[in-house]
């Protein structure tokens, strides 16, 4: 199977697939940071949309779609950055692919386009923590639950606010490598989509 794992930096979806024996290649803009070996295309995804892929599995930036970030959304609506995030969307899940799963955070997609078929967690697939993922899902199963264990610690601010503590700890690293930790597709989700869609 020919895999394109779309906006993926990281490459653990990438290696998930290929250490399964398919062909898989991710695409950023950035560098590929994983520490093994596999083929990565840095530039813009939608010059090899069109390549024979059999499956793709997109990450579209979520910096102006999700809601975590809606008090700047006025301005970003007055600028073009939301429809922007809304076009780039919409053109991986429209892609030329017969299998496709695009990935974001609870965001207005839910509205501007449909809501997702299926939300995730990492508690599902192994990881004592949570993460609400969308999947919107075009040409493929829902995924199934692998290893559902309890979510982990929280950490509860003076205001109130309650998250996961892996995700407040990401707080303690430079603004980059914060984005890093929280893109990066929890290993038991990738292994889920590797084993059930390939």
């Amino acid at each position: 199977m020919k895999v394109l794992v779309a906006c993926e930096f990281s490459g653990t979806v990438r290696d998930a697939f290929l250490k399964r024996g398919h062909y898989a290649i991710s695409c950023d803009l950035e560098p590929c940071h994983s520490e093994l070996p596999g083929d990565h295309y840095q530039g813009n995804v939608l010059d090899i949309l069109d390549h024979g892929w059999d499956l793709m599995i997109a990450h579209p930036p979520c910096t102006h779609l999700a809601v975590s970030g809606a008090r700047h959304f006025p301005a970003k609506i007055a600028d073009g950055r939301q429809q922007q995030g809304i076009d780039f969307f919409m053109q991986m899940i429209n892609a030329p692919i017969e299998k496709i799963c695009v990935e974001n955070p609870i965001g207005i997609m839910s509205t501007k386009y449909q809501k997702p078929s299926q939300i995730v967690q990492p508690w599902q697939f192994g990881h004592k923590t949570t993460k609400a993922t969308c999947l919107w899902l075009k040409g493929l199963p829902l995924l199934k639950p692998t290893n559902i264990v309890d979510k982990g610690e929280f950490v509860v601010f003076p205001s109130g606010k309650r998250m996961s503590k892996w995700y407040a700890d990401s707080a303690k690293h430079s603004p980059k490598e914060r984005e890093r930790i929280r893109n990066k597709t929890f290993q038991g989700i990738a292994d889920a989509m590797a084993e059930q869609w390939g």
